[in-house]
């Protein structure tokens, strides 16, 4: 059943402790909410490691994702999110939601992934599409500290760029097509775990 776009200005939360809850979304250009569907994929693959999972959304948009963790007893969010708007907008999400374990960052995704960072267990990576921006912000998370030991990495990305290159010791966990979207989830080895045996 096709949605209408008048459905844009919100996104529900589809597990979880606010399960059914629906939230504002500001009308942003480019802002692409991932839908209930890959969502819901998405979160079943993650079950096993999402209750007290530290959790990094690098391109926060509507929130859907880091808020979908969250309401999975996620331990902690980070939303990275650009546009001043959008981000007061996710800021008032969580005061509604009285989300304490979670903090929106207004800046740039890459800058602040070009820091030294903090290990963190699942990461969500859905930059805008076609600016390009995908293969930097993974070597930032791998090579800055933002990944721990055994981290999942949820990718979305156009299907017509196919896989992106990423670390050796990543390993292709799952991967689904929907329309124009990949999305992919990686799986983080320690260095040297995923190479012993292998050629």
């Amino acid at each position: 059943m096709k949605k209408t776009n008048r459905q844009a200005g919100q996104i529900r939360i589809i597990g979880g402790q606010w399960r059914g809850r629906k939230l504002p979304v500001p009308d942003s250009p480019g802002l692409r909410p991932t839908t209930d569907r890959v969502r819901e994929t998405l979160f079943n693959w993650l079950a096993p490691s999402m209750v007290d999972a530290r959790c990094l959304d690098c391109f926060a948009g509507s929130g859907a994702l880091g808020l979908e963790a969250l309401s999975r007893y996620a331990a902690s969010a980070t939303l990275l999110e650009m546009d001043r708007s959008v981000s007061q907008q996710l800021q008032q999400n969580l005061a509604t939601l009285k989300a304490t374990n979670a903090k929106v960052v207004n800046t740039n995704s890459l800058a602040f992934l070009a820091q030294p960072g903090t290990p963190h267990d699942v990461v969500f990576v859905d930059p805008p599409f076609r600016k390009g921006l995908l293969e930097e912000t993974l070597a930032l998370l791998e090579n800055n500290g933002w990944l721990a030991d055994g981290a999942q990495i949820y990718v979305e990305s156009e299907v017509e760029n196919g896989l992106p290159p990423v670390p050796a010791h990543w390993d292709l966990h799952r991967e689904k097509v929907a329309g124009q979207v990949a999305y992919r989830l990686y799986h983080r080895h320690a260095q040297g775990e995923s190479d012993a045996g292998t050629d």
